[in-house]
């Protein structure tokens, strides 16, 4: 079973009162005590990312560790991959992570990783990466389309309700055909792709959105069902 799950928004970068979603990515792996691995390469390597994953993760029954590919802890990338659980994928300039996969190799790994059954997450460009192609900051200002890994079919657009540009410049690319039609996330929503299909989507902010994003004659949204996991 190959897993993925993607996080328009949220999480512990976003929320750090809020652990819903972190905690569901940690229930999706079969062991009791999982091996989760924090790729943070998006941000640089941004310390202070780095700190608050160990803050949070560090207190949930999980083994957590950290790839950089700026101080890389072993040269066998791949051995140190494919021992994990789960691979939570940080956000922050999608170009950059993908360039920097590719010259690792990094993304073939991920790909072995995804295949073995491995829980993929990640947020905002951690998100974005998996599918076919998306939007992105990642050039300076604007928004621009950009091709990524392809895990998952489609376009996919993060961040939809919580920066102001994101929902129209998406609906302008898919109407233009620049890019793919696709799924949007609210933040404080993930989608939960199990082999390549969408098996459920949760969130942790009861008003939080998630949408099928369409071209049939003009742009159309279609709103998919989704579970809140907190009480209301």
């Amino acid at each position: 079973m190959k897993q993925i799950i993607a996080l328009g928004g949220g999480g512990f970068s976003m929320e750090p009162e809020n652990p819903l979603l972190d905690s569901y990515i940690l229930k999706q792996s079969k062991e009791i005590n999982p091996k989760i691995c924090f790729i943070p390469t998006a941000s640089g390597d941004a310390d202070n990312y780095i700190a608050r994953f160990y803050d949070f993760f560090k207190t949930q029954n999980c083994r957590p560790t950290h790839l950089s590919l700026f101080n890389p802890p072993t040269r066998d990338l791949e051995e140190f991959i494919l021992e994990k659980d789960i691979i939570y994928v940080g956000g922050g300039n999608t170009k950059n992570l993908l360039v920097l996969w590719r010259e690792w190799g990094l993304d073939t790994i991920l790909k072995k990783a995804w295949e073995k059954g491995i829980v993929l997450a990640g947020i905002s460009a951690g998100a974005l990466c998996w599918f076919e192609e998306g939007i992105t900051d990642s050039y300076g200002d604007g928004l621009e389309p950009i091709q990524c890994l392809g895990f998952l079919n489609g376009s996919h657009c993060p961040h939809y309700d919580g920066e102001k540009d994101r929902r129209p410049t998406y609906h302008q690319l898919i109407e233009s055909q620049r890019i793919k039609a696709g799924v949007a996330a609210d933040d404080g929503v993930a989608i939960h792709y199990i082999d390549n299909e969408i098996a459920k989507i949760v969130s942790s902010r009861p008003k939080a959105k998630a949408y099928k994003v369409l071209l049939e004659n003009k742009v159309v949204e279609k709103q998919l069902p989704i579970e809140f996991l907190g009480e209301i």
